[in-house]
């Protein structure tokens, strides 16, 4: 089975909306992932951050009947969860919206997602959704959703983050989304002495890995800790796991479009001079890559 990948919303943090990251694109983390199989159309989407609301409205003008989403949270922190109250297929009637992610703690998912949407802080609570809607927790390991096998691995970020690897059910390419991950040895995090050989695993081989770029080198000195990696550090890993392509993820919001020019074709230079046969792209609102 073929299927693509689109980028609705690539900036870490804070949107970033104006004519200084028109190119690269302002709106917070998600990615569709979509195919044409048997079964119809199946869509998987990668975290909810505000470009969930664009992809959204172009899946609400383009239905013609009935829609079944599967979201996949990375986690919960607030970019990656905030466009969620205004995806618009969560309120048509005869929907169905199916939430995939993992627990804070001993706080659940949906508590989570609940409170976001409380009264204080939004006019529309969760509870007034039209779509059938369903919450499940994800921990490390394999799962089966929208068509696809899946599966999950524990991040280097505060909080429990997850990495999500994708190939459809009946075979072919795959696609492997690390977001918010810091690559480096800075912070404290409960994932295992042997983490970094079960990450190379865990991608190895994979046709896209969209990985965590926010930092460069200098800027990695301030931010240790953050749970983010650099540019240079998500080419090593891509090239250490014989991936075909890296797309570069979760941009600083202070990155204009500029910088961003310089930031991505540095990582190409290094890639060329070191890693050959390895392509480097930044993600871009509007990427559509065909797997």
């Amino acid at each position: 089975m073929t299927y693509s990948i689109t980028i609705w919303g690539a900036r870490g943090s804070i949107p970033t909306p104006g004519p200084q990251t028109a190119r690269y694109g302002g709106n917070t983390p998600c990615v569709g992932v979509e195919a044409d199989g048997p079964g119809g159309r199946r869509l998987v989407v990668l975290d909810a951050g505000t470009g969930i609301r664009p992809l959204g409205r172009e899946l609400v003008e383009a239905a013609r009947g009935a829609l079944t989403v599967d979201l996949l949270l990375s986690h919960t922190h607030w970019d990656h969860i905030q466009g969620l109250p205004f995806f618009a297929p969560l309120f048509e009637p005869h929907n169905a919206v199916r939430i995939w992610g993992p627990r804070q703690g001993r706080v659940d998912l949906e508590q989570i997602l609940r409170q976001q949407m409380n009264p204080v802080v939004f006019p529309v609570p969760l509870d007034e959704a039209d779509a059938s809607l369903s919450v499940t927790h994800v921990e490390p390991g394999s799962f089966e959703v929208g068509g696809f096998r899946a599966r999950a691995m524990a991040l280097r970020h505060p909080g429990t983050t997850l990495a999500y690897r994708l190939a459809p059910d009946g075979g072919g390419p795959s696609l492997v989304y690390v977001t918010d991950n810091e690559l480096g040895p800075g912070g404290t995090y409960d994932v295992g002495p042997r983490w970094r050989e079960e990450l190379v695993a865990f991608v190895g081989g994979a046709d896209v890995l969209i990985h965590d770029a926010m930092f460069t080198a200098e800027e990695l000195g301030q931010f240790s800790g953050w749970g983010h990696s650099t540019g240079a550090e998500a080419v090593r890993l891509a090239a250490d796991t014989g991936v075909a392509r890296l797309v570069l993820f979760h941009h600083r919001p202070e990155r204009d479009d500029a910088d961003m020019d310089a930031f991505v074709a540095e990582a190409q230079r290094l890639a060329a001079r070191e890693h050959r046969g390895l392509d480097v792209v930044a993600a871009t609102e509007g990427l559509r890559l065909n797997l």
